[in-house]
Parts: C-alpha cells; structure tokens; sequence
C-alpha cells in the first residue's frame, strides 16, 4: 500500500492511492469523489445498488480509463467476492445518510449500517487498505448534547429516523472496534449539510429545493421565522476534506462542515436573486427550522489535516445555480419523501 502521508486533494498531480473502493459511489458525494479521484490518476470502483443513488450521476464517468461501476448492494450475501481489489482506499459510503431517502425501508437502513459497513470493512481488511466511514451528525444528548434530537427519535420508536438513528450509531462502533481489536487502518468522518451541483432537490429546505422552486416560480418556503440556520460546506470543500482525513490516519471521528452558518431566509432570498426568479418568499409553520440541529467542530479537521473550506457559501449557492440551470429536467432521487430539518439529517447521499 502507497503512504499515506502529506496529500493535498488539489495540489499533488497523483493521489497517494493506486485502486480506491466507492460504495454508495453514484450518490451526490460519491460521485463528486470518483470524479476528483480519477482526475488524480487512481483507478476507481464505484458501487451502488442504486436504491438511492442514480446512475446518471457517474454517467459522465463511463468509459474512462480506471473507471468500474458496479450495481451491488453492499449489504447482500457475496458481494465482497465481486469487489477484488486489491484496494488502497475505501471509502464507505452507502449508509443510511438520510430516513427521507429510505422511506419504508428501515431494515434496509438497518442492514446498510451493519452488514454493508462489516463488508466494507472486510474487504479493506483483506488488502490491507484505509478505511473510512463516511457518517451522519450525531443525535442525543449522549453524542453531542442534542436533547432536541434525541427526543424526535424517541417519537419514532420504530420507524426510519429511529432506523437510521441506530445504524449511524452501530456503524461508527463497529468502525472504532475494529480499529481497537485489530489495528484496522479505519477512520469516520462526519459529514455536515454539504450542498453543490448534482445534490438531492427532494430535502424541504435545502439549497437545492430552494433552487428548483425558484426556477419553476414556486414560492421559496423557509420554515418558522427563517432564523434558523445551517453550516453549508460547499462539495468541493467537502470532497477535500474527506480526501485529507483519508490520507491520514486518525480514528477519532472527524467533522467536516462549513465555518458559515447563514440563516435560512439569507439562503432563500439569495436564490431568489441568483435566478432572477419572481418567486415569493414563503414563511411556513415547521417543527425543522434549524434549531438545535447539531453542528460541525472542525477544529481537529484544521489542526490536524489542515483542512479550511476555500468557498464561501454565496460563491456555491452561485455555482449550484448554474449547474441547476443547466440540467435537462428535475432531479430527484429514487424514493421521493421530504425531509423536514430534524437533527441528523445528511444532505450528502
């Protein structure tokens, strides 16, 4: 396996890795991180069961050189004996980012935390590669203080937030066992309302809803008085973050979210303006107005991996818009639903 040592995602001509693993790689992160992982020179394996992801999103990716896609579900019986390797990297991203993405599918939630990460995992092990996990703000007071948080999953006893809530929680122990009982070279990064072109636009709330009701002159909806906020960490801030904590070798969780926290009604009327859109702005009654929502400490991130997002959040909102503009028709992913601002939700699936 190549070192892992001083890699920047931008300013080294080669990543430091030969053969990276994706799972969940035709997801809006996933896909981002193909991209920037090929454009440095390593082979790429992308898989998805595409239950969440959409093909389309690594289209662009076909036929390049390095470049594998699978359609597997990493959770399934076998599939480490599709995925041979051998790998430097892999990145795991095909947990249950998001309970608005898996509807009625809590057990598959449940699966994806548990089997797919101990898959992932197993096949890092096997080649001696890196492992990370990429995983969801925590929820409750016994992560992070969020009594709020904790208290909607205690109102969904079974459902898909409590689904989700769990298999983000299991995933993480797992990761941090392994690396306790075997030395795994395993780490967990936290990944915080990462937003840019090609993201989800089936989140009420999120700068890719707000967009495409701009574009097809809806009113532009922000929940309560819109003072709640959001720590927006443009995708290709996001994408570097996870590559330099990749390159190293922490198992310490580690936060990666943007250090600007606009309120929602900033984000809305800023929309509104950069598509020049005759959208009203809504104010509607919503128990996810941002409140209490857990935020990125990215301290460890800046000392440690000298990770400092480079875009503001005007500056992406801008480039969102003008990749939306340029989009054929809306781009929803498989499964519909809306999300409704609860803590630990994810934008990056």
């Amino acid at each position: 396996m190549m070192p892992m040592a001083a890699f920047s995602p931008r300013g080294e001509p080669r990543t430091p890795w030969d053969r990276v693993l994706v799972t969940g790689g035709a997801g809006f992160l996933g896909s981002h991180l193909c991209t920037r992982l090929l454009d440095a020179g390593a082979e790429v394996d992308c898989l998805d069961n595409l239950s969440t992801g959409r093909a389309e999103k690594v289209a662009h990716l076909a036929g390049r050189p390095g470049f594998r896609f699978l359609e597997r579900d990493i959770s399934a019986p076998g599939c480490a004996d599709a995925l041979t390797g051998p790998y430097d990297l892999v990145l795991h991203l095909a947990g249950p980012a998001s309970p608005a993405a898996r509807p009625d599918r809590p057990v598959e939630a449940l699966d994806a935390g548990s089997l797919g990460t101990r898959t992932a995992l197993a096949v890092a092990g096997r080649d001696g590669a890196r492992f990370l996990l990429a995983s969801s703000p925590p929820v409750g007071p016994d992560v992070r203080g969020d009594a709020r948080g904790d208290a909607l999953v205690d109102a969904d006893p079974v459902g898909p937030h409590r689904a989700c809530v769990e298999a983000v929680r299991f995933a993480e122990a797992l990761v941090a066992a392994h690396a306790g009982a075997h030395g795994s070279n395993a780490g967990i990064v936290r990944l915080f309302d990462g937003y840019g072109p090609g993201m989800r636009a089936d989140g009420a709330g999120t700068p890719a809803a707000l967009i495409e009701a701009a574009l097809a002159g809806r009113p532009v909806t922000v929940p309560g008085d819109g003072s709640g906020t959001h720590s927006l960490c443009y995708v290709d801030d996001m994408v570097d973050g996870v590559l330099l904590v990749a390159a190293g070798r922490s198992v310490r969780p580690v936060d990666i979210g943007g250090d600007e926290e606009p309120t929602a009604a900033e984000v809305a009327r800023l929309v509104i303006e950069l598509t020049g859109s005759d959208s009203p702005l809504a104010f509607v009654e919503d128990a996810g107005d941002g409140r209490g929502r857990p935020r990125p400490v990215t301290g460890f991130a800046r000392e440690i991996f000298g990770w400092l997002p480079s875009v503001t959040w005007q500056d992406g909102l801008e480039r969102t818009v003008a990749a939306f503009r340029g989009r054929p028709e809306p781009f929803p992913a498989p499964g519909g639903g809306t999300t409704d601002g609860r803590a630990g939700e994810a934008w990056w699936a």
